[in-house]
């Protein structure tokens, strides 16, 4: 396999872990680049969730890179077969680098499907059973800039035998060796760039020795697996990180999976993850709120997108507490459940608040909109709501993960820390 274009160039290593740097040479023509620590672009068959292109483009500072999910594409194989031109031109996508991963990260997964030789992903029809020759065929149609190799991540589970976990990190070494042989031999696959997946558990042993074995094979970046909200305590997540970067070239980036709360992306990144998935913003529109929490780290509150500490609400009548979950089975009610990072306009409260969303922020919601108008579309049940708010809470995660940039670049995180954990990164207000 020819030598990986992509390269991930840093500039600062805080406190031995934190990194941040641009990965640069992203895409067939190396023209993209990507801010670290980052996040990709995350779509439900190429489409932001609620959002036209255009609508989409009037966000600025949008990630260079587009996620897409063979959860969702692969029943469509024969289609794009016959299309012939690769996803992205039958997705309209313009502009942008491609990253196809397995699952969905927004959606729950079943377990016990897999085997030596095969994985399943769910599309709307069912259960679709990939070997690596379908997965690989897979690839050539979508035609990605970067892809995940073909994985078993099926032992986040805390009744996993250490056996079940050693065979899952077996499988997954020997799936990657498997993709990486037939894209070797594609020509349709020419100057795609593959990431090894990360597997083990929660069983360190197996966590470093996949890490290690991955690190061995030619790829240009690494998933972290398994390590997904609800499924452990964020400590025990720390450790297991922090001994797995350490096994891992500096020069290659770090994708976590299924994390993308905000004081887990902040743990997270100290511990030397690179790139997260933006699922977190679609999740919180679903629920049918609005995300509010504080993330200033700038010398200047006004400046547009930031919200100016005294006004961000505590809701005083409701506790939803960030939740700590113990080691154990996927808490999948918190994939719908109420974080402390945003507030619920569905309750009375909001019906004659005519605030914007966050004072401050820039999207074209808060500046255009109040509260009250939200909550008027959530309770008629109108299709503009999650427009709206898939467009403030899109620019709100966009605007956390450029303060945490800032924040390391300017010795800051401690400060951005207490900003956004402080009562959950609500705070309170006055109202007139």
């Amino acid at each position: 396999m020819a030598g990986s274009r992509m390269k991930l160039e840093l500039s600062r290593v805080v406190q031995g872990r934190s990194r941040l740097g641009v990965l640069t040479g992203l895409g067939r023509t190396g023209q993209h680049s990507l801010e670290v620590p980052g996040c990709l672009l995350y779509t439900h068959f190429g489409t932001v969730p609620h959002l036209t292109q255009d609508t989409l483009h009037t966000l600025s500072d949008l990630p260079s890179v587009t996620q897409v999910t063979l959860s969702h594409v692969a029943e469509h194989q024969e289609v794009l077969e016959e299309f012939k031109d690769g996803f992205r031109k039958f997705a309209g996508l313009h502009d942008t680098v491609l990253y196809c991963a397995l699952h969905d990260p927004a959606a729950a997964c079943a377990t016990g499907y897999t085997t030596n030789k095969t994985v399943s992903v769910w599309g709307s029809g069912g259960r679709i059973e990939l070997t690596v020759a379908k997965f690989m065929a897979l690839q050539k149609t979508v035609q990605p800039d970067w892809y995940q190799s073909m994985a078993d991540g099926e032992t986040w589970q805390s009744n996993t035998s250490r056996k079940r976990v050693r065979k899952s990190v077996d499988r997954t070494l020997a799936h990657l060796d498997e993709c990486l042989l037939e894209h070797q031999k594609s020509q349709e696959l020419e100057g795609v760039e593959v990431f090894g997946v990360v597997e083990g558990g929660d069983i360190l042993e197996e966590r470093i020795r996949s890490a290690k074995e991955t690190a061995k094979r030619p790829v240009a970046g690494f998933c972290l697996d398994g390590l997904q909200t609800g499924c452990m305590e964020q400590a025990l997540r720390t450790q297991l990180i922090t001994a797995v970067t350490k096994e891992l070239p500096e020069d290659k980036p770090r994708l976590l999976q299924g994390v993308g709360r905000p004081d887990e992306v902040l743990a997270c990144a100290e511990a030397g993850v690179d790139l997260f998935e933006s699922f977190f913003p679609f999740q919180v529109t679903e629920r049918g709120c609005a995300l509010c929490f504080d993330y200033d780290v700038s010398p200047d509150p006004e400046r547009a997108g930031r919200a100016p500490p005294a006004v961000l609400e505590l809701e005083e009548n409701r506790e939803t507490p960030v939740v700590a979950q113990q080691n154990g089975d996927l808490n999948l009610d918190e994939r719908t459940q109420m974080t402390s990072f945003e507030i619920d306009l569905k309750d009375k409260r909001y019906q004659d608040d005519f605030r914007p969303l966050v004072e401050g922020c820039g999207c074209y919601c808060c500046k255009n909109h109040q509260r009250a108008y939200l909550h008027h579309l959530l309770v008629t049940n109108e299709l503009l709501a999650g427009v709206l708010l898939m467009i403030h809470n899109t620019a709100h995660y966009l605007g956390f993960f450029r303060a945490l940039r800032e924040a390391l670049a300017g010795d800051k995180l401690d400060l951005l820390k207490r900003r956004v954990l402080r009562e959950g990164g609500r705070q309170t207000e006055r109202k007139d």
